[in-house]
């Protein structure tokens, strides 16, 4: 899937294949494209497709081996240019979760449930080489005392 095949979709659509919505994209490219210096060798793919191969690659956690195939490069070329990716949308500062602590607050309650779950050995009769359950003698005794 090319950035072409996908620039024309409605906002609702865009999100939903990409995760991001058309504006936050547009954001993200913007970034990418100023971090990343150009030299040697033209690349493959534009900025926007290796943006959109790393939002493929967060949102549906597919292999590399198998985005490369999807985009006609090698698996090493994948891994490359989503670290690089990554590497310039964390340094930008604009593109930050929120921390644990925003997640969780601190008034929330915790349960815990406990639950004693080991094994205990149950006595259970022998059997003798027939299969019959043995009884011994001195259980005998005791049943009639």
């Amino acid at each position: 899937m090319r950035y072409e095949t996908i620039e024309k979709l409605k906002d609702e659509e865009f999100k939903r294949c990409t995760g991001v919505s058309q504006g936050m994209f547009e954001k993200m490219l913007k970034v990418v494209c100023e971090g990343i210096r150009d030299f040697g060798r033209t690349p493959k793919l534009t900025r926007a497709d290796q943006l959109l191969m790393t939002l493929m690659y967060w949102r549906e956690y597919r292999t590399e081996f198998h985005i490369g195939l999807t985009y006609g490069v090698s698996e090493s070329n994948v891994c490359r240019t989503i670290k690089k990716v990554e590497d310039i949308l964390v340094r930008s500062g604009e593109f930050k979760l929120p921390g644990k602590k925003v997640l969780q607050p601190s008034d929330t309650l915790i349960e815990v449930v406990l639950i004693d779950a080991t094994e205990q050995p149950i006595e259970r009769p022998k059997k003798d080489k027939n299969g019959t359950t043995a009884v011994k003698r001195s259980d005998i005794h005791k049943k009639h005392n």
